[in-house]
Order: C-alpha cells, then sequence, then structure tokens
C-alpha cells in the first residue's frame, strides 16, 4: 500500500501519487482502489529515487531512461528469440540432413 511503500523508502505518499500520474509508476488496484505495488514496482521505484536522488535526473530525464530502458528489454527479448530460432532452424536442419559415412558430428568447447 501507499503508505507503507512511503515510509519504507522516506518518501512521501504524494511523491508516489506524483510518479504514477506522471506515468513512471503503474501499481495495481485493489476492489477497494487501494495501490498495490509488486515487487517489479518496487525495483522500478527505487531505480526511479537512485536517478532522481543519486544522479539529479529530473522527471522528464526519468521518464525517458525509463522508455529507453524498457525498448532495449524488448529489443534483448527480440533478440533472445531470433537466437533460439535460429538455433532450433540449425538443430532439426543437422538432425534432417543424411550423415556421410565415416564422418561424425563434431562439437567444439569454448568456441562460440
Amino acid at each position: 500500500m501507499i503508505s507503507a511503500v512511503a515510509e519504507m523508502y522516506e518518501i512521501h505518499p504524494q511523491t508516489l501519487r506524483l510518479y504514477e500520474r506522471e506515468g513512471l509508476l503503474r501499481p495495481s488496484r485493489s476492489d477497494g482502489n487501494t495501490r498495490l505495488y509488486t515487487d517489479e514496482d518496487l525495483e522500478r521505484l527505487e531505480f526511479i529515487l537512485s536517478l532522481a536522488r543519486d544522479m539529479g535526473v529530473n522527471m522528464a530525464g526519468i521518464a525517458i531512461v525509463l522508455q529507453m530502458r524498457e525498448r532495449m528489454e524488448e529489443m534483448n527479448r527480440q533478440m533472445q528469440g531470433f537466437v533460439d530460432y535460429v538455433r532450433t532452424e540449425m538443430l532439426t536442419r543437422i538432425q534432417q540432413t543424411p550423415q556421410q559415412p565415416g564422418l561424425v558430428p563434431f562439437k567444439r568447447k569454448g568456441r562460440v
């Protein structure tokens, strides 16, 4: 809840409301409309507070950094998906390729 989170991070509840209003935080809500903060929300808040307190980044800067971070995470997921796809395709093609007599598949250790 907002009061517990505000106390835990030594910030005013209005600061949390401002972060939510600016779109920096998106806590879920209970049936009674109480803000509920997940571990992921708290990690994001810690990152926001680090930018604001330790680095002096203003709200607009924080928003930009968070957007860039989200884009980088999405790109990383896409790249990992591509790598998984290529790996699967390669393994499938290797398994479908008839082996020539006398040749044994060779795996190199330590090389990518």
